[in-house]
């Protein structure tokens, strides 16, 4: 059981680090990552909150086949996801490591 005082410390730490989390998502808001394929041929630039900024696409690719440039668009686009996840994943750990059991937050 916890007696008054303890309660409430929780209570400030809990407090502290929801406004840590909110602070820390607003910051992934603003934070770029790149994500690449074939060699950098095809690039994409966004935000840890998964907002586009721009697309590269190199113009020795336009005469290639169609097939083969929605792939690497694809995969450009998976790459640049996966950096924003490491990125995010990164900076709310920090937040969370002292968390009891490690929790996840749905973020």
């Amino acid at each position: 059981m916890f007696n008054k005082g303890q309660m409430a410390g929780l209570m400030k730490q809990a407090q502290a680090m929801q406004e840590n989390l909110k602070k820390a998502q607003a910051e992934l808001a603003t934070i770029e990552v790149s994500g690449q394929a074939g060699s950098g041929l095809v690039k994409v630039q966004m935000t840890c909150k998964y907002d586009v900024k721009r697309v590269e696409i190199d113009a020795s690719l336009m005469a290639d086949d169609k097939e083969m440039l929605e792939d690497l668009v694809a995969a450009a686009f998976n790459d640049a996801v996966r950096q924003a996840e490491a990125t995010s994943e990164q900076k709310l750990g920090k937040i969370t490591a002292g968390m009891p059991g490690g929790m996840k937050l749905p973020f």
